[in-house]
């Protein structure tokens, strides 16, 4: 693992699992690794029933002490400069997972990944999706066997009521950074 590594962290509007992916970040916080927050344009501009976005907005910034990279002008030059180490995805949502599937990048997050990944530095998805096992099933197949990309384990959250929805295991996140870190696939990555 690298030294007070610079870790991008990126949010997508997967606004109910915010709850589980901050504390992660003030746990990575807390390993000394620099963070350098990003937010999709949804999820920067969006109120929902699980708070309003300038709530998120100044949590993430007041923990980081930096503004949030929220446009795609303002991702693009995250690879050029080689502002991070790893970029961490947390909530990954299949939207999201589709666009990086699909090589589409329209928005903040996706210019990260896409910036990040054109020199060929790791990057960490932290899925959230009710279609995980549907419609996106075919996105995170297609991402697990691309180079640079790794998954945070997940699981179904409720195969009752949203039988095909996958959750990553979030409290994995800071250990999975550093598996991530070392180009190494948490295992398993399913269960």
């Amino acid at each position: 693992m690298l030294a007070k590594a610079n870790i991008g962290f990126a949010m997508c509007g997967s606004f109910c699992t915010f709850a589980r992916a901050l504390p992660q970040l003030e746990k990575l916080i807390e390993k000394d690794y620099n963070i350098i927050p990003i937010m999709s344009e949804n999820a920067y501009t969006t109120d929902t029933r699980f708070g309003l976005a300038q709530g998120f907005i100044d949590r993430i910034e007041k923990l980081t002490d930096r503004e949030i990279i929220h446009t795609v002008k303002a991702a693009e030059p995250i690879g050029p400069k080689k502002m991070c180490d790893l970029l961490v995805v947390a909530p990954c949502t299949g939207n999201t997972l589709a666009k990086l599937a699909g090589g589409i990048t329209d928005t903040a997050v996706t210019m990260a990944v896409k910036s990040h990944l054109r020199i060929a530095r790791p990057v960490l998805l932290c899925a959230a999706t009710n279609d995980g096992l549907g419609a996106a099933a075919q996105n995170i197949g297609r991402l697990l066997n691309t180079k640079h990309y790794y998954f945070v384990p997940m699981s179904q959250d409720d195969y009752v009521k949203k039988p095909n929805s996958l959750v990553a295991h979030f409290e994995l996140l800071p250990d999975c950074v550093e598996q991530a870190l070392d180009c190494v696939q948490p295992q398993p990555v399913f269960g």
